[in-house]
């Protein structure tokens, strides 16, 4: 086994260069806790086929622009509000998976 790491080494480590870069870049802990929950409180309402989200605030991003600049109605990325366990009548629009996972 050498030269491997053991899984709590390795998240030893990981945790040591988190730390590390949030003090590089004086990220706080409620800088990032504010972050996280912004995150929560605005949750995406559009999604590509890459993974690319937005929310609706601030300007619109360069993927849905070069869409929408293709002739793609934006409505074709719009993630589909949750539905209660059971609702068939709203279902995920397959477009809307991502298709590299």
């Amino acid at each position: 086994m050498k030269g491997k790491i053991a899984d709590g080494e390795a998240r030893d480590r990981l945790i040591i260069w988190i730390r590390r870069r949030m003090e590089e870049f004086r990220i706080t802990p409620q800088a990032l806790a504010d972050s996280i929950q912004h995150d929560l409180d605005h949750t995406p309402l559009y999604r590509d086929a890459r993974g690319n989200e937005w929310n609706g605030l601030g300007d619109t991003p360069h993927w849905l622009r070069a869409a929408q600049s293709a002739g793609v109605d934006p409505d074709f990325f719009r993630i589909a509000p949750n539905t209660k366990a059971g609702d068939e009548s709203q279902r995920i629009d397959p477009r809307q998976l991502d298709l590299f996972t």
